[in-house]
């Protein structure tokens, strides 16, 4: 058994260290391959999907390159003073792929998704495995505090089953609302929000007066007219950060400027995305079509392939101003705003796609879920230090958090019902998880979610 691991994990960390744009296109290739393409096409498609997965996140980087600055400099304006600082997810997931169970929780989520596969208890095809990183740091937050890693495994296959349920039942809102057919996003950092936003968006379609305001990107290019295109929104968006930053009028008009860049580029670097994802999409339709009768099965992507849509760039830079008040003024919080500023993006792009592309609704959903992260980031900050420092990081800063790891209410949840009680806890989470995916498929079912999610088709015309 050890020298099985340790061969996998020799050729796992071997294609890891090459990074995403190699493994992409390897998994994408292999992946095409089963599905019946010649190998020329199916290298295409997945260099194809590598550049345009590429060319969204060198935009993506540009938007946290400039717009990551500029909201810590709000801070300093602001004058917050608060201990647990937020030093990015990138920070967790490093502390995240040391930990001691890395092998054994990979494979635990690899063969969850197959048997889940094969069982038709899901159709997305998990190839994020860098993503990976977000159950790592449950998993390894759990067996740091209890130091047992039965707990640390049951919570994993609990993150796994319920995250891998949600891009289900998100996929046909990734479909119409963002244009991206084939794909799911079994992606924590987006999913997790949807334990606040589902309940909330319901709610608001039950209350009279609320269920009528709707205020979307074309609502919003309607009355604004010339100041409603894309290009000009990023430019006053961005300039009004610039100046709450304390920027000079150069340097202000400068992040207009690169913020109404992202706004026009990310859109097309989609389309290049989905134009390599389109013959593998087909050649998986055909396949389900001869093995599964059929079943429609959905390739498992990062959320970084939704997050350039020109709602989610508008609504994160509304939220960015919004996140660093809420850390001032929500009592008990001590989190600092900091690093992850700029990737509220991850945080709210699926409010939007189940809200129809409601402005007005998501504002007000994003800014209920932004201050769990600012709380679950503040109540777990001890675990987190503890847990990031063991794993050989040191931090001078003290206590630190981010908007990801434990600072998700899903990770949150599970970590606590794992190092609390979890005799009593974890059942009661999954009696709960088990009737929520009863009410969905079958009282609700999916039929209905489905064109819940093809009004978009209408609204974005």
């Amino acid at each position: 058994m050890d020298a099985f691991l340790n061969g996998f994990m020799t050729v796992f960390n071997a294609i890891m260290n090459a990074g995403v744009y190699v493994m992409l296109p390897i998994i994408i290739t292999l992946l095409s391959l089963l599905f019946g393409l010649k190998l020329s096409k199916a290298f295409k498609a997945g260099v194809t999907i590598a550049i345009g997965f590429a060319g969204i996140n060198l935009v993506v980087q540009l938007m946290k390159d400039q717009l990551g600055p500029a909201a810590k400099a709000m801070v300093d304006t602001v004058g917050i003073q608060l201990d647990v600082l937020d030093v990015g997810w990138s920070a967790l997931a490093s502390a995240a792929w040391a930990s001691t169970l890395v092998p054994v929780i990979v494979l635990e989520v690899i063969a969850i998704n197959i048997v889940m596969v094969v069982l038709k208890l899901t159709d997305t095809m998990d190839i994020d495995i860098w993503n990976y990183h977000s159950m790592l740091t449950c998993g390894g937050l759990i067996f740091f505090v209890t130091g047992n890693p039965a707990y640390a495994l049951i919570g994993v296959a609990i993150m796994s089953i319920i995250t891998f349920k949600f891009a289900d039942w998100t996929q046909p809102f990734v479909s119409h609302y963002f244009g991206i057919p084939g794909v799911s996003l079994p992606h924590v950092p987006s999913q997790s929000s949807l334990i606040i936003a589902a309940p909330l968006n319901w709610l608001f379609d039950k209350i009279p007066g609320l269920n009528k305001i709707d205020i979307d990107m074309s609502g919003v290019r309607k009355y604004l007219g010339f100041f409603g295109e894309p290009w000009m929104l990023g430019l006053i968006l961005g300039c009004v950060i610039g100046a709450l930053a304390g920027y000079n009028p150069g340097k202000i008009f400068t992040l207009g400027i690169y913020m109404s860049a992202v706004m026009v580029l990310i859109p097309r670097m989609t389309q290049i995305f989905v134009e390599g994802l389109m013959p593998v999409s087909e050649a998986a339709g055909e396949w389900c079509q001869k093995h599964f009768n059929g079943r429609e099965l959905h390739i498992g992507l990062d959320a970084a392939v939704i997050v350039g849509d020109e709602s989610v760039i508008t609504l994160t830079l509304l939220m960015t101003p919004i996140t660093i008040l809420l850390a001032v003024i929500l009592p008990g919080n001590r989190m600092l705003p900091f690093a992850d500023l700029a990737v509220i993006t991850f945080r709210i792009c699926l409010i939007l796609a189940i809200c129809r592309g409601n402005m007005f609704r998501s504002l007000i959903i994003g800014t209920v879920v932004m201050a769990s992260v600012l709380y679950c980031g503040t109540w777990s900050a001890e675990a987190m230090t503890g847990f990031a420092t063991a794993t050989g990081l040191s931090f001078d800063s003290g206590l630190i958090g981010s908007f990801c790891g434990p600072s998700l209410i899903m990770s949150y949840i599970i970590f606590k019902a794992c190092t609390t009680n979890p005799v009593v806890i974890i059942p009661i989470i999954l009696v709960v998880f088990v009737a929520v995916w009863y009410i969905v498929e079958k009282k609700v079912g999916m039929k209905k979610v489905e064109e819940y999610a093809a009004a978009c088709d209408d609204m974005l015309e």
